[in-house]
């Protein structure tokens, strides 16, 4: 086999069922611990029923991710196809100056969630040193784990991933047995029904995860065939998980109670069949759910900056090897994501990322089109894929110019400065591109 550029023959490949486990663990990360309460207050009783139309929302963009990634394997997932859509141009250089800062914010998010379960959970009162000790452990731990490769961290995913799954599935099999089922029945009336399609966008957002899976493609066995395969069976397995726990959250409690509830909705849910033993239960796996999250991010973040500034795309000190042959990405990444979280309050930056997302999912879908007769697929279900997301895009922000205008202005600052930051570096590097497309060339000639 020849050696391609870029690329590590030594290094041992994820399987199948390891880059399921770290998508898995992204998508099932803090979000599905303290976002029912929420959910109720939008859909009410339907809140399940929304949790399966934002699922249908992810297999729709998950059919362009699963054509583009059996054809095209670069860990900078996305980037590498809108870069093939679109080619070298301010657009595409954008897009992954947003997609590397998106994992430097839900790093920080993760971090900040993981020391809001942790103090409690250990009596520790949650003073700014406490909590900024906390985030720098958790963050340095996962760092000091990505020293050792792609292996060792998809192997540690896939554990952490079967300890949450396992108390998930102890809260939903106990759960199952005291569901009162006419919390149940879903509502049509039009203040739910419109509800259950706003909420259906927002939980959206918890399916993001598995475009992971094309991020860690080069380092993947048998990408050509495993990529798709691990990103199908990541978001059915999600899907699963999240309607069978809003089935036990709504049918074990009321909505004023899960609205009462807010954060820690789930914990509450577990009272009437788990007692006491519920909030310690929950606690325990929001920590393994964060944590799994983190890791599996932080791997992401380090592998796209890597990528990218091996394509031109970012500084190429961004590829430079360092401590235990880490690359610089990886540690900036890390820092940059402490950081975050030290100072800043990221309560509306969560949607900030969820609409640079799927803005990203947009110009794949394009790029997706463009290049059909290259990679397969059908060009009208691929427009009718482009329509529903642009109209996800859409009630996002109507959401958040209606109930958090921060958020709102916050978006479109977010874009214009990456935009400019992505202009300006281009005018004083005057990079080219060239490598990124000889890369792939190469990739695929060794593949094929």
């Amino acid at each position: 086999m020849k050696k391609v550029e870029g690329s590590k023959p030594t290094e041992k490949k994820l399987s199948l069922w390891e880059a399921v486990s770290m998508a898995v663990g992204t998508m099932i990360g803090a979000s599905i611990f303290s976002i029912f309460g929420l959910g109720a207050k939008i859909a009410g009783h339907n809140l399940p029923e929304a949790f399966v139309l934002s699922g249908i929302y992810a297999l729709l963009v998950a059919y362009s991710y699963t054509k583009l990634g059996a054809k095209i394997v670069s860990n900078a997932g996305p980037i590498a196809f809108i870069l093939k859509g679109f080619g070298d141009g301010v657009l595409t250089g954008t897009m992954g100056i947003l997609m590397w800062l998106s994992y430097v914010v839900s790093l920080s998010l993760f971090a900040k969630g993981f020391a809001g379960y942790f103090l409690p959970l250990v009596h520790l009162t949650a003073t700014p040193a406490a909590t900024g000790i906390t985030e720098v452990v958790v963050l340095s731990f996962f760092t000091a784990l990505n020293f050792f490769g792609s292996k060792a961290v998809g192997r540690a995913e896939f554990y952490i991933v079967v300890v949450k799954l396992s108390i998930l599935g102890i809260f939903i099999v106990l759960g199952i047995l005291t569901i009162k089922p006419e919390f149940l029945a879903p509502s049509l009336e039009g203040t739910y029904l419109h509800g259950m399609f706003f909420a259906s966008v927002i939980f959206f957002l918890s399916y993001m995860g598995f475009g992971l899976v094309t991020n860690a493609s080069e380092n993947i066995e048998n990408p050509r065939r495993n990529v798709p395969r691990a990103i199908y069976l990541s978001i059915f397995i999600v899907i699963f998980v999240y309607v069978s726990v809003a089935v036990v959250a709504v049918g074990n409690l009321s909505l004023s109670q899960l609205i009462r509830a807010q954060e820690n909705a789930l914990a509450v849910a577990a009272r009437p069949f788990l007692g006491n033993l519920g909030f310690l239960l929950i606690s325990i796996g929001a920590l393994f759910s964060i944590s799994s999250a983190m890791n599996a991010t932080l791997y992401g973040g380090a592998n796209i900056a890597y990528s990218l500034a091996k394509d031109g795309e970012l500084p190429r000190f961004f590829e430079r090897k360092v401590w235990f042959k880490s690359t610089e990405g990886l540690f900036i990444t890390a820092i940059l994501g402490f950081l975050f979280a030290l100072l800043f309050n990221l309560g509306g930056v969560a949607s900030i990322t969820s609409a640079i997302f799927i803005s990203i999912y947009f110009f794949v879908l394009i790029s997706h089109y463009r290049n059909v007769k290259e990679v397969g697929g059908n060009p009208l279900f691929i427009l009718f894929n482009l329509l529903i997301l642009l109209a996800v895009f859409v009630v996002l922000m109507y959401y958040n110019w209606k109930t958090q205008r921060a958020a709102f202005y916050g978006t479109i600052l977010t874009f214009s400065g990456a935009f400019l930051a992505e202009y300006i570096y281009r005018v004083v590097s005057r990079r080219e591109f060239t490598r990124y497309m000889n890369r792939m060339k190469l990739f695929r000639e060794t593949h094929e």
